[in-house]
């Protein structure tokens, strides 16, 4: 009977395994099938230029990344001399890559693919410009002219950008942070001891927190007087842990197309539309290098960070709003040894505290929706749901900056004010009964915008590319105010992308006080 039962119980297990093994090939061959049904690859996603930065060249000095920089668009050029684009069976008239198209970087005055700097006999300072992944110099260009008045200006290209998405298939994170290192080195020779602050969009952003986490972590001075980022890529959703492996995936099967998470129409002239699979793996992989040393810096260490002036927006589909103030602001003044987390919702932001400054070394702007009582029907969360929720508030946080909410006044649903908040431990702002510092602000929310994206943050209403109305010049691609109504499938643009917001309403207030942080660090 013990034999029957023991044979019985093996053949079940047998049976088991074999039932899961096929549906696990099963459920494989599924995603493959799906990933692989995608548009086919094109030239700009399979050539490899060799003229690319990577760290491993040991280049010694910011000159020679600009030496190597002409041979890369030099070798770009000759590539795409030998595409008939005329001959492509899917031809569209919008391709960046045909400089016969309205989308080709030609039709614009100047070329923002590539690394730029702009001196100043006088400058008072100098900006280091950092990009975000896919983008271009062009993202932060209207910070570029804005400061050019008065500082030396320097925009990176990072590697990998600018010329084919294919770039972003093979670059790493030290990749990215080595042409950082070289960037910051050459403005501090220039420089000459005069203050040297840096903007950072996305991972622009972590680039240049990274920059300066390294440094303290190796017994090195920093480099930055401050520090402005937009949108930082301080934390990525949890899927993107997972975004490496179906890069392997497609390696082993030999299907090409798995190492690309979207393939699509290359329109934008300064940005990419197709995004490689290992341009995520490269942005978690610097997020969590920058956990990993903010988490085991002391708090003496950690102030001699610069000051750092944040944006963002509460909603943001491609970083994580909540990560930017509990691994980033909520950490500043955290040692090595983390306390304990309490869960608390963020309805903290509501609960004021008195006495605030008018300047604190870390600050934090945060955008939230409309709210709007037209747009409430159709949110996919609740509003109360929409900010932090379930955020982490450290009970024992020595944490020491300045939060500003940009929100609706609620006696004008579309114009806007500022509530700015000072925090510090959780038992303080709980216990404060003191209303908050508000702050009228002349401007409003646009008609038909319910929130902020994660890409509009640096561009003007009037940008000519991203900007809400065309500059009037029919010769070259306008992409902000592309919104077109009709049958789905006909248009070539997808409708999530035509509705993404691409510019900022706000931008005004934002290079104001980005003026004014420079001006009193």
């Amino acid at each position: 009977m013990r034999a029957i039962v023991i044979g019985s119980t093996k053949h079940f297990l047998f049976a088991l395994g074999y039932g899961l093994l096929g549906i696990l090939a099963a459920a494989l061959f599924g995603a493959v099938w799906t990933l692989n049904d995608r548009p086919e690859l094109k030239p700009w996603h399979t050539l490899e230029l060799k003229n690319e930065y990577h760290q491993q060249l040991g280049l010694k000095d910011f000159s020679e990344y600009l030496q190597l920089e002409q041979s890369l668009f030099s070798e770009l050029d000759t590539q795409i001399q030998r595409i008939d684009f005329a001959s492509n069976p899917q031809h569209s008239d919008f391709n960046r890559y045909d400089n016969q198209s309205p989308s080709s970087p030609l039709r614009f005055d100047h070329n923002w693919n590539r690394s730029y700097e702009w001196q100043h006999p006088d400058a008072e300072f100098g900006v280091l410009l950092l990009h975000g992944m896919s983008d271009s110099p062009y993202a932060l260009s209207h910070f570029a002219k804005h400061f050019s008045a008065k500082a030396h200006v320097l925009s990176l290209r990072l590697p990998g950008h600018g010329t084919l998405p294919s770039g972003l298939t093979s670059i790493t994170w030290p990749d990215l942070a080595s042409a950082v290192s070289l960037a910051t080195a050459h403005m501090k020779l220039q420089l000459k001891g005069k203050p040297l602050y840096v903007i950072g969009f996305s991972t622009g952003a972590a680039l240049a927190l990274n920059h300066e986490l390294e440094n303290i972590d190796q017994d090195k001075t920093t480099d930055y007087q401050a520090m402005v980022m937009l949108s930082p890529a301080i934390g990525l959703k949890p899927i993107a842990a997972f975004a490496k492996w179906q890069a392997y995936l497609g390696q082993i099967l030999g299907q090409k197309k798995l190492i690309w998470n979207s393939i699509e129409t290359e329109y934008d002239p300064f940005k990419y539309q197709s995004f490689a699979v290992n341009a995520g793996d490269v942005v978690y992989q610097l997020s969590q290098r920058n956990k990993q040393l903010m988490h085991q810096l002391t708090a003496t260490q950690k102030r001699q960070l610069g000051s750092i002036l944040s944006f963002q927006s509460v909603v943001d589909d491609t970083v994580s709003s909540q990560e930017v103030l509990t691994e980033l602001y909520q950490q500043l003044g955290l040692s090595q040894v983390e306390p304990s987390k309490p869960t608390l919702n963020m309805a903290v932001f509501e609960i004021p505290v008195k006495d605030v400054p008018s300047q604190a070394h870390h600050e934090l702007v945060l955008f939230d929706v409309n709210r709007n009582p037209q747009y409430r029907q159709w949110l996919a969360l609740p509003l109360d749901e929409l900010m932090f929720t379930q955020g982490n508030v450290p009970n024992s946080s020595q944490a020491d900056f300045t939060l500003t909410l940009i929100e609706n006044n609620p006696n004008a649903q579309d114009k806007i004010q500022a509530r700015v908040m000072r925090q510090g431990t959780a038992e303080s702002l709980l216990k404060s009964k003191t209303e908050p510092l508000i702050e009228s602000i002349a401007l409003q929310w646009p008609k038909g915008v319910y929130s902020l994206s994660h890409i509009a943050l640096p561009y003007p209403e009037s940008d000519e590319l991203y900007g809400r109305s065309p500059s009037g010049k029919q010769d070259k691609i306008h992409i902000g105010g592309n919104i077109h109504s009709g049958e789905r499938g006909v248009i070539a643009l997808s409708a999530s992308d035509m509705l993404r917001q691409k510019w900022n309403p706000f931008y005004p207030y934002v290079l104001q006080r980005v003026d004014d942080f420079f001006t009193v660090k």
